[in-house]
């Protein structure tokens, strides 16, 4: 198998990838599948910029779905309590202040099974807000369907985040209140209403590296990659299926080595994809971290929480910025490491 070199991007975007491939770049020798990993990254992106997001929770708990990994899951027992969604306001006062640190995205979630058509105004207003401040916006509400994409698509949303979580082969083993298909539907009409997909998973919940291969695999041969494909490493949560199961196991906490091999395969198989570092950041080290970049990373969640998990927070990712010589994407304000 020879390396990879700077092609042009038309001729790399393939969503052909045969598992036999995916695995085979899996089971490379560490260093060379990162040597080939910056090289396809580098033919397609700046290699010392990275994406500052900035992701809210406009509804937080209560979700009917039973995802094993999830603490807003109602059949958790964990301290996560179902809110209201927020006032348009304070998400606008969100995004503003998102803006003022230097995210170039901001993300919205609501942990719904999928949004009911007596919250598509204000969630069409958060858009509008937003799109207004010259942030990006996502959104990731659960389930969509065709006309309520069509919506957010008129509204201007630019992203609808709609993960697949893990391995089809898999999915059952994570949540049973819907199945893989039902998140394809989504993903397909999002992608027909015009809408970027943000589209990934999370690893490091008990599955195999052929579920890994399986999960790459699904998303490579999407009929479009996602423009964006966030990888989360499993933070164990007490009182969820998973966390519960995993929380006092070895299982509980995906190897670094095999974490940074999943980032480099991803831009690999979708060279064009913005790749980000989710969930799960918080616990890596600096050194794990630089390697994911090296791998292809070029994106990630700013701020000190995810929804309900914690984040490594602004201070922290400055000073790995500066140890590391990187930068936010242009057009973003530089981080500040906060005067002590």
């Amino acid at each position: 198998m020879t390396t990879t070199t700077a092609l042009r991007p038309e001729a790399t975007l393939r969503t052909d990838w045969t598992r036999a491939e995916i695995s085979a770049l899996f089971d490379l020798p560490f260093t060379e599948l990162l040597f080939r990993a910056a090289e396809v990254h580098r033919a397609h992106h700046a290699a010392d910029e990275v994406q500052l997001c900035t992701l809210c929770s406009i509804k937080t708990g209560g979700c009917p779905e039973d995802c094993g990994y999830c603490s807003q899951s109602a059949s958790a027992e964990s301290d996560v309590k179902a809110e209201k969604l927020m006032d348009v306001q304070a998400v606008l006062a969100a995004a503003a202040e998102a803006k003022a640190a230097g995210s170039q995205r901001f993300c919205m979630g609501a942990a719904w099974r999928s949004p009911k058509e007596r919250d598509m105004d204000k969630v069409v207003a958060m858009v509008e807000g937003v799109k207004a401040m010259g942030l990006e916006t996502c959104m990731t509400l659960g389930m969509l369907d065709a006309p309520q994409a069509q919506r957010l698509a008129e509204a201007g949303l630019d992203y609808y985040n709609h993960n697949i979580d893990t391995s089809p082969e898999n999915y059952a083993n994570v949540i049973t209140t819907r199945c893989f298909e039902d998140r394809l539907e989504t993903l397909s009409n999002v992608r027909d209403a015009g809408i970027s997909v943000c589209c990934g998973g999370i690893v490091g919940m008990g599955e195999t590296r052929g579920d890994r291969v399986g999960f790459v695999h699904a998303l490579a041969t999407l009929p479009r990659h996602p423009e964006s494909v966030p990888v989360n490493a499993l933070v164990p949560v007490k009182g969820t299926v998973l966390g519960d199961m995993l929380a006092d196991t070895p299982l509980a906490r995906i190897d670094d080595i095999e974490f940074v091999r999943t980032v480099a395969v991803a831009r690999i198989t979708m060279p064009m994809s913005m790749v980000r570092l989710s969930a799960g950041r918080e616990s890596m080290s600096a050194a794990t971290q630089a390697l994911c970049f090296m791998a292809g990373a070029n994106s990630i969640f700013t701020g000190d929480k995810l929804l309900t998990a914690g984040n490594a927070g602004d201070d922290a990712d400055a000073a790995l910025f500066a140890k590391l010589g990187l930068k936010p994407m242009e057009g973003a304000e530089p981080m500040r490491v906060a005067a002590e």
